[in-house]
């Protein structure tokens, strides 16, 4: 007997929240001529590889690609790593993911590096996204079990300075995905976990500099992740983009005085993924297709295209033209105030359009350093109410070994 996974209850919730709230998720999103056509959020798999892993960062933000480096590099921009001035550094993140509207989802992040010599540095990542438990029934509607969909990813990262201010990071990982375990759907297709690889390729420059009698560090960063293959859950025909993201950014740190100091951060994010044409439909309101069967585009490009053709060809597939392609860039303010570099205070704002998801919430966060031993919290609050994120908690454990 075959069965199918329904998302009854939460494991809809989740679903639905997914694709408009995180903008990535499932396969590009079908617009229909006349219906919303200002509305085209971009989507793909495994929406959790771009989620904010650490308190630091999400505190500020969701700001990374230029910031000072530390153990969750690997995340923001792997150029950074070559950069850290301590021999070895552990970090453990954990958020209970939409935790204001379900109690058993998680995301979890293990990340650290160890320094080889002065110019080079490698580092490691694991991420781990608990969706928490589904009922599962069959035809039916009669239940048959409970499944536990989940996604992780582990990888690694080598990092160099190129010279005394510029350094060159690479990364690459494994990604598995499940979301449905081995179960078939009604129609017969047979179910499988998703399977995928990615890469990251990130460029750092940090550069001492003096202003008004205060020295402070000047940085930027580009950083391209999850540069990688298509993934499937059931054929080969049935393929979906991962996250391949674009950051940029700067980061300028100063030094009030010998104990205090402020930095100011702001990132740029595009996914390289193709925008959701607009399809033509018939009168009576069904899709409109041609002699072989394939839908017509009514304005935009086809989706359906090669990972290298879908990278560098979203910079120009949006069928609103520049204006849309400048909707896509998110954009991430943030500022972290630290004291002794034993205690800092952090607050940040993030924004996406409303016609590619409508994200938009401010941040805030604090961390101590006791000794070798780190502790990081940051929260989240929406810029508007009864939002799905709103009250997303995270907190960091890091623990460093000095040179």
């Amino acid at each position: 007997m075959k069965f199918k996974a329904l998302f009854k209850g939460k494991i809809l919730l989740v679903t639905v929240l997914s694709l408009a709230s995180f903008s990535t998720y499932a396969q590009n999103s079908t617009i229909i001529s006349g219906q919303d056509p200002d509305r085209r959020v971009i989507t793909t798999a495994v929406p959790f590889l771009n989620f904010a892993p650490d308190s630091r960062h999400s505190g500020m933000g969701d700001v990374g690609v230029a910031t000072s480096p530390d153990a969750n590099s690997a995340h923001w921009n792997s150029g950074k790593l070559a950069f850290v001035e301590d021999q070895m550094s552990l970090s453990l993140s954990y958020s209970p993911w939409l935790g204001n509207l379900v109690n058993d989802m998680s995301v979890s992040y293990l990340a650290g590096y160890f320094k080889i010599d002065e110019v080079s540095a490698v580092g490691f990542d694991l991420r781990y996204f608990n969706m928490g438990d589904i009922q599962l029934t069959d035809g039916m509607g009669n239940e048959v079990g409970e499944f536990n969909p989940r996604d992780i990813a582990i990888g690694g990262t080598y990092s160099r300075k190129l010279s005394q201010n510029f350094g060159l990071g690479i990364s690459a990982r494994f990604i598995h995905s499940n979301l449905s375990g081995a179960i078939s759907s009604v129609g017969g297709a047979e179910s499988r976990p998703g399977i995928s690889v990615g890469a990251d390729v990130g460029l750092y420059y940090q550069k001492k500099v003096y202003t008004t009698n205060k020295d402070g560090v000047w940085s930027w960063g580009v950083n391209i992740s999850n540069i990688g293959p298509k993934i499937t859950y059931n054929s080969a025909e049935d393929l979906d983009f991962i996250p391949t993201n674009l950051r940029i950014g700067t980061s300028y740190l100063i030094n009030l005085d010998e104990f205090n100091s402020l930095t100011f951060s702001l990132d740029f994010n595009k996914l390289l993924v193709p925008t959701p044409p607009i399809y033509e439909t018939n009168e009576d309101g069904t899709l409109a297709t041609d002699e072989d069967g394939n839908l017509i585009i009514a304005s935009g490009k086809d989706p359906n295209r090669p990972l290298l053709s879908g990278m560098f060809g979203s910079f120009a597939d949006a069928p609103g033209g520049f204006s849309e392609e400048l909707q896509e860039v998110m954009i991430s303010f943030g500022v972290e105030y630290t004291y002794n570099e034993k205690f800092s205070l952090r607050t940040g704002y993030f924004y996406e359009n409303p016609n590619k998801g409508g994200r938009r919430y401010f941040t805030m966060g604090l961390g101590f350093d006791i000794k070798r031993v780190g502790f990081d919290f940051s929260y989240l609050v929406p810029q508007t109410q009864n939002h799905p994120l709103a009250e997303t908690l995270r907190f960091g454990l890091l623990y460093t070994i000095p040179n």
